[in-house]
């Protein structure tokens, strides 16, 4: 496995999570990483991206102002920090590691995926 997402689970909403994926150095070293999800009935959308050196970072207009994206590069991990949440961000998240350092924010400018972890938020 080259990404590893954690940090799901299921809170009410107003609630706070952060999500971590950890990877191999291979897979996000001078890599762009991102976060998108995959709510039922869904297409697959973009979350948070933040730049290899992590001094660039980008969230989606739905989550802007509650969500926030940040890398530990020593660790190889990026972490997810999902604040106010609400039941419209129930959905899967999935990590990425993009083709370039730069952020990204399609899914075809993805390399590797992460297998996913689940966030249910209640109301």
């Amino acid at each position: 496995v080259q990404l590893q997402a954690s940090g799901g689970g299921l809170v009410q909403a107003g609630d706070s999570l952060r999500l971590s994926c950890a990877s191999s150095k291979r897979t996000s070293s001078n890599n762009g990483m991102g976060w998108f999800r995959s709510a039922p009935g869904k297409e697959r959308e973009f979350v948070a991206g933040i730049n290899w050196k992590g001094s660039m970072s980008n969230v989606a207009d739905p989550v802007k102002g509650r969500f926030s994206i940040s890398r530990d590069n020593a660790k190889n991990i990026v972490y997810l920090q999902m604040n106010s949440l609400t039941p419209e961000d129930t959905a899967v998240y999935y990590c990425a590691s993009f083709l370039s350092s730069s952020i990204a924010t399609s899914t075809a400018s993805v390399r590797y995926w992460g297998q996913g972890t689940l966030v249910t938020v209640s109301s």
